[in-house]
């Protein structure tokens, strides 16, 4: 577990970037730290909250993908358990576009059915937001695809 958990926060760094200081993301929810929507306590976060230090973002990226994404990935795709470096991909998707929708998807389908072909295939066609190809995306979905290769 601890190397998927490592994949996952290590992506999410990257991608997510570090703010210290409340903002609104991309999808219209005031955030802190390293995408940090909810705090570990369940509070929101709110445009209001003073500034947190990078020790209090990373315990909450560490919190929020260890007790939510990656549990909640393991319990959609339990195959996963097997196989770190894909949980960590996967985690850092769903820390990206939510468990529900992993949960919901063909990538999550081709997955369980041990498809690995059309899972990657799958996995490079959430690159859209607002109708459109965005390149952070692209650049997001091609580093987790780096880990499904070995699959």
């Amino acid at each position: 577990m601890q190397e998927a958990l490592d994949i996952a926060a290590s992506l999410c760094r990257k991608f997510e970037g570090l703010r210290l200081r409340p903002y609104i993301c991309p999808a219209g929810y005031p955030t802190i730290g390293y995408g940090t929507v909810y705090k570990p306590d369940g509070t929101k976060v709110g445009l209001d909250h003073p500034p947190i230090s990078k020790e209090t973002a990373e315990e909450w990226l560490l919190t929020e993908l260890q007790n939510n994404y990656l549990v909640g990935v393991l319990r959609a795709s339990p195959i996963l358990i097997t196989k770190p470096k894909a949980l960590g991909a996967l985690t850092d998707f769903a820390y990206n576009l939510g468990v529900a929708r992993y949960r919901a998807s063909t990538l999550r389908r081709k997955i369980n059915e041990g498809n690995w072909e059309a899972a990657r295939h799958e996995l490079m066609r959430w690159t859209r937001g607002g109708g459109k190809v965005l390149p952070g995306l692209v650049k997001r979905r091609k580093a987790e695809l780096a880990f499904l290769v070995e699959m």
